[in-house]
């Protein structure tokens, strides 16, 4: 290896290790907004009267709230494991939905749309599924993915003009916009994000990590 070959790689490891710093400083000086000094959110600005549940605690004890992007590859690889929690769990936690779709993310948005437009006619659950069982056909391609979604829709049996017109309205897009709002004022990053009954959780690693949180959560 020449001097300059030795010179260059240096330079390149030391640039690498100031990102890996300023990520680290910007990691630990970002608080959420909505927060008091014990680190609990607002449950108004994590939960709001109409926000998706995919499951309902009848005793109200536990409440998981997932901040996600129907694009992001993370939440993808997460989902199964929130599917067999959800099927682990059933009413015994309530399990809520927020969008929070990342704009790098081509398609995103538009999944986060045609997610709502689905919950316009009370198949959200469905079309989450979708969105999630099917990312790698949709996912990070180039063009607007419309056409998938709506072949989606009419999969389901929606109404797919309604559908399609739901997907397109400015309420739609608001209600979207509304909710990555909600994500950015509880100090939502990146995704998915999980905030177990107003904390979020910073240290979850595996499925286990998260049904050990989960459990702890239901003896308090």
């Amino acid at each position: 290896m020449t001097r300059n070959t030795r010179l260059t790689l240096a330079m390149i490891l030391v640039v690498i290790l100031a990102m890996i710093g300023l990520i680290t400083v910007n990691r630990n000086t970002a608080q959420p907004v909505a927060s008091d000094s014990g680190g609990q959110v607002d449950p108004a600005v994590l939960v709001r009267a109409d926000s998706h549940r995919l499951s309902t605690a009848t005793d109200g004890k536990v409440t998981l709230v997932e901040f996600l992007d129907f694009e992001c590859e993370a939440c993808g690889a997460v989902y199964p494991s929130i599917k067999e929690i959800l099927d682990t769990y059933q009413d015994r936690i309530t399990f809520v939905v927020r969008y929070f779709p990342i704009p790098s993310h081509p398609n995103a948005e538009l999944a986060a749309r045609a997610a709502q437009a689905a919950a316009n006619q009370d198949r959200f659950a469905e079309m989450y599924t979708v969105l999630f069982e099917n990312q790698s056909q949709w996912g990070h391609q180039s063009t607007p993915q419309t056409e998938k979604f709506v072949g989606y829709a009419r999969e389901l049996g929606l109404d797919v003009d309604r559908f399609q017109q739901d997907l397109d309205a400015p309420a739609t897009a608001q209600r979207v916009a509304s909710e990555r709002a909600d994500g950015e004022t509880a100090g939502v990053r990146g995704t998915p994000t999980f905030f177990l009954n107003g904390r979020q959780l910073t240290e979850i690693r595996t499925q286990a990590d998260m049904i050990a949180a989960i459990d702890a959560a239901l003896a308090q």
